[in-house]
């Protein structure tokens, strides 16, 4: 997924700073992502560390790491897809208000493709009704249609906005692909809380923040994610069609600094790792001096091409460049 923030491209230069920092061999630390997002840096210590705890405000977040992280055993899933990748398309919530032909006019997905979303959700929610199948696979199946909606999805990467002609990536026909995890002889945690609220009960060795750098919210980036997730009945607003959705303090100038110092300051971990970059709310000084609080800091630097939805997207930001900053603090 082209997702605002992700760390799949860093993540091996995330894993070679944790593990050159940490004097806890990996196979024996608890791992904590506490805004995992879609699980990418989370997914990637999975196999090595003794536990990973994901967590996530947002609800389609929440399902995402409920199966790359919560799932770690084989599931028997083959049957599932097919029979959802068969069936026929289905008037429903989401053709009515995000498709194409619909009574809301938005150009989400095609017609095509909305009432194949609708079909496969309302299949999946009567299997799991019916207790045909057990949460491990509920999860799965959600995440699968998740993932493979967004693929058709007709936007410039992000939900804040559709396109006003079916895009070619967006008019091929959707197709179920797989969500598949990696397998651990250990279970893992998954939880959708506040993370400074879910830091007051939780505690292992490496905690791990990604937060929301600027103002973007992303329960209204994502907010068709939610719905296709939830599944539920309420009024879509405006052009776009938004649900209500949380306003992260992360995302506030006047409340991000505070948020974050009360974060560290309950963390219960002896080491903690936060991804930021040079454009974020907070600057490097304001962390700097946060963190020097609480233990030993030092900071790790790396510049990577950044993330644009599309290309007028963060007109204030024209460069192709961004400065991920690691910065790193022994409690």
């Amino acid at each position: 997924m082209n997702y605002i923030g992700s760390k799949h491209k860093l993540n091996p230069w995330i894993l070679e700073s944790i593990s050159e920092c940490i004097n806890t061999p990996l196979e024996k630390a608890v791992f904590c992502d506490l805004f995992a997002g879609t699980g990418a840096v989370g997914r990637n210590f999975k196999p090595l560390v003794k536990q990973v705890i994901g967590n996530d405000i947002e609800y389609y977040s929440y399902i995402l790491l409920k199966n790359y992280i919560g799932n770690h055993k084989p599931l028997d899933f083959e049957n599932y897809i097919s029979e959802l990748n068969q069936l026929p398309g289905k008037k429903g919530f989401i053709f009515e208000n995000y498709s194409e032909d619909g009574y809301a006019e938005r150009l989400y997905f095609t017609k095509e493709n909305g009432q194949k979303i609708d079909a496969m959700r309302v299949q999946i929610e009567r299997w799991w009704t019916d207790k045909k199948i057990q949460e491990d696979l509920y999860n799965f199946l959600l995440a699968s249609l998740i993932e493979s909606a967004d693929k058709v999805a007709n936007t410039a990467s992000v939900y804040g906005a559709f396109l006003k002609k079916i895009k070619k990536s967006a008019a091929k026909p959707l197709v179920l692909e797989p969500a598949l995890f990696d397998t651990t002889p250990q279970p893992h945690l998954v939880f959708q809380e506040d993370a400074n609220t879910l830091i007051k009960k939780i505690s292992g060795d490496i905690l791990y923040l990604d937060p929301p750098y600027n103002a973007r919210q992303y329960g209204a980036n994502y907010h068709l994610l939610n719905t296709i997730a939830k599944y539920d009945t309420f009024v879509p607003q405006g052009k776009t069609g938004l649900r209500s959705y949380e306003k992260s303090n992360y995302c506030k100038k006047g409340e991000v600094a505070k948020s974050f110092e009360e974060l560290i300051k309950n963390a219960q971990f002896q080491w903690v790792f936060l991804s930021y970059n040079n454009e974020g709310l907070m600057t490097e000084e304001e962390v700097k001096n946060i963190m020097k609080r609480y233990g030993n800091y030092t900071l790790k630097t790396k510049a990577y091409q950044r993330f644009k939805a599309d290309k007028t997207e963060n007109r204030n930001h024209k460069a192709s460049t961004t400065f991920e900053y690691l910065h790193i603090l022994e409690k």
